[in-house]
């Protein structure tokens, strides 16, 4: 860990955070799930299934609830560095420290990093410890049992929805005691 600490260049930046990232996708299929309907009955939802989808990639950071949430319809490490590009840019003056999984497509061998982020990997096979993956639960549960149009009106409902999700949100949704405690100790 103090090694980690040494490498990381901060110094340029008045603040610090911490993120949790990761990429959920959101398709033309509807995603099913259970609603309350009296005893008896049988409720009906609306069902399309399409090939088309969308993804979100999202940073949360569970210390001080700021998010920073991008939609692209593709996964691979072209899209991942325009996404790490574009979120160097949001609260360009903070240092941040991002918390990736091993995806594949995660690979920084080849990618420049913008000097104000910095990549910290959990170990692999253990969504567990990974808040985002809360985050893309919550957003599912309200995405459930609605039928779209298209991937067109999917973009918007995501953007509108992402949009007012407000801090405490995003900090009780990621909170983990953990995470914070080490990270105050740090900085």
């Amino acid at each position: 860990m103090n090694q980690v600490i040494l490498s990381l260049n901060r110094d340029k930046f008045p603040y610090v955070n911490l993120y949790f990232q990761d990429e959920s996708r959101y398709r033309m299929m509807t995603h099913l799930g259970s609603i309350i309907a009296a005893k008896g009955v049988q409720p009906i939802v609306n069902f399309k299934q399409e090939f088309k989808n969308t993804y979100l990639y999202g940073s949360y950071s569970p210390i001080d609830g700021d998010a920073f949430v991008y939609e692209i319809e593709q996964v691979n490490c072209e899209a991942f560095e325009k996404y790490l590009h574009a979120f160097s840019k949001h609260q360009p003056n903070e240092y941040k420290i991002v918390v990736i999984d091993n995806t594949g497509f995660h690979s920084t061998k080849n990618i420049h990093l913008p000097d104000n982020i910095h990549l910290l990997r959990i170990p692999p096979y253990t969504p567990e410890l990974n808040p985002c993956e809360q985050v893309w639960k919550y957003i599912k549960d309200k995405y459930k049992n609605i039928c779209f149009d298209s991937i067109e009106k999917i973009k918007e409902w995501l953007h509108e929805f992402t949009k007012g999700m407000d801090q405490e949100l995003i900090k009780s949704i990621t909170s983990n005691h953990h995470y914070i405690n080490a990270f105050m100790r740090k900085y």
